[in-house]
C-alpha cells in the first residue's frame, strides 16, 4: 500500500541554521533516502519551499478566489514529503519514525486512496 510521510515543522527555525547546520540535515536526510531505497520501499520524496511562496484557489461559491500563503496559523507548516509504499501502516509509522523530521516536528501519515 502507498502512504505519503507529510513532514510538517516550524520552518522559522531555519532562518538562525548554518551552513554546518544544513550540511547536517542533508546528509541526514540522504541517509533515510538511502535506507528506504534500500529497504525498496521509497517511491518519491521532495522539499517545499517556505509557506509564504504558496498560493491557493478555490471555486467555492461559483466564484474563483487565489490567496497567497501562508494559510493556516499555525506554528507548523508543510515543509516535504515522503511517498513510500509498505505493507501496512504499522510498517508506514516505523519509517516515518526514522524520519529526521520525526525529532524536530510532526510527520502526518496517510494511506493513499487507489
Amino acid at each position: 500500500m502507498r502512504y505519503t510521510l507529510f513532514l510538517h515543522s516550524d520552518e522559522s527555525q531555519a532562518a538562525n541554521f548554518s551552513e554546518a547546520d544544513w550540511a547536517e540535515i542533508k546528509t541526514a536526510y540522504g541517509e533515510y533516502i538511502g535506507m528506504l531505497r534500500e529497504a525498496g520501499v521509497f517511491l518519491d520524496t521532495d522539499w517545499l519551499q517556505p509557506s509564504n511562496t504558496a498560493t491557493t484557489i478555490t471555486l467555492k461559491d461559483g466564484a474563483r478566489r487565489i490567496q497567497d500563503g501562508p494559510f493556516a496559523s499555525s506554528k507548523e507548516q508543510m515543509g516535504g514529503y515522503f511517498v513510500i509504499e509498505v505493507d501496512d501502516l504499522d510498517t508506514a509509522l516505523a519509517w516515518a519514525e526514522k524520519c529526521p523530521a520525526a525529532h524536530t516536528g510532526v510527520i502526518e501519515v496517510r494511506a493513499s486512496a487507489m
